[in-house]
């Protein structure tokens, strides 16, 4: 139950402050709001065409290891998987959408010189080494944007609770409270008009 606020001209100008600080606050977290949803439709609308493409590139890729396996040799194909440069570590950065920090997956991407010896190897195989890695790359991708999604979507959860007491709780509250003290003194004003008018009148006398 909220606390009776005494109506006295000082509470009077506390309620106003308090009321207009609530309604700046409102007013901020709709921006806010509106500008996370905007980019999480952003990236929801990315993540489905990552998606498109991480399920192509699979069979691009089984595609061409089916060829390779054909043409060398399942063993041959193990023997030099097993002698591709490893995977470079990939490093996370951020960057910060009103506040709410995204991820951002730093990798080396691959050089398509690469290392093995041609001789070995035949076109199959080579497009299986490429397509790999440019399935890690959109893997990568896709992981960046569904955590950047996952963070959006807590981040508006909160915006809108508090958006939701500021507008349904709060601000109506303070209203509330602000017309009651504005009533009592207007009343008390009033009062206070009679009464000096009474002493006038009775001094007059």
């Amino acid at each position: 139950m909220a606390k009776k606020v005494t109506a006295t001209k000082a509470n009077l100008i506390k309620v106003k402050e308090s009321l207009a600080f609530a309604k700046k606050g409102y007013s901020l977290l709709d921006k806010k709001r509106t500008v996370l949803i905007r980019e999480m439709m952003r990236l929801n609308e990315r993540a489905e065409t990552i998606q498109a493409e991480i399920e192509a590139a699979f069979k691009k890729s089984y595609e061409a290891l089916t060829m390779a396996s054909v043409t060398m040799g399942w063993e041959a194909v193990v023997d030099l998987s097993l002698s591709m440069p490893k995977e470079e570590p990939y490093s996370l950065g951020y960057r910060s959408v009103m506040g709410v920090e995204i991820p951002e997956v730093h990798y080396r991407k691959l050089n398509p010189k690469s290392t093995f010896s041609i001789y070995e190897t035949t076109f199959a195989f080579d497009q299986v080494y490429l397509e790999m890695n440019a399935l890690r790359e959109k893997v990568y991708e896709l992981a960046e944007v569904e955590t950047s999604l996952y963070k959006l979507a807590k981040e508006i959860k909160k915006s809108v609770k508090r958006a939701n007491a500021l507008e349904k709780i709060q601000i109506p509250r303070s209203e509330k409270t602000l017309h009651d003290i504005e009533d009592v003194l207007a009343e008390k004003e009033r009062e206070d008009f009679f009464r000096l008018k009474r002493v006038k009148h009775n001094t007059q006398k």
